[in-house]
């Protein structure tokens, strides 16, 4: 599945449940949201897609790192990917931080990207 059909898929998976109004699929979708902007900010890091072979390369994903982030709809499953070879730390997360205020700044700035995206 290329990188386009992912963003499709996730859009999709995004309008429904906000159409639905749904607080039971609101919840993984967040987890969705968040996790995919967080390989996004990755990729941006390290300056290269996940096994794409390239000069302007700086390091190399590394797997991911389970954290749970406790917000007013429960306690939502992130997985924070990490990088080797380079320092990296999602920007829509606050290091340390395990509360909704991490939660909104995420949700503001997938927002502020996507808004760019449709330029």
């Amino acid at each position: 599945m290329t990188t386009d059909q992912k963003q499709n898929n996730l859009l999709a998976t995004v309008i429904e449940a906000l159409s639905s109004c749904n607080e039971d699929k609101m919840k993984p979708l967040l987890e969705a949201v968040l996790n995919a902007v967080m390989k996004s900010e990755r990729e941006e890091a390290l300056q290269a897609a996940p096994y794409e072979r390239s000069k302007e390369r700086l390091g190399y994903a590394n797997g991911f790192k389970s954290k749970h982030l406790n917000s007013r709809m429960g306690k939502l499953d992130l997985e924070i990917p990490q990088t080797r070879g380079v320092s990296f730390y999602p920007g829509s997360l606050e290091k340390g931080l395990r509360s909704e205020k991490a939660l909104k700044l995420a949700i503001a700035e997938m927002y502020l990207k996507e808004s760019r995206l449709g330029e």
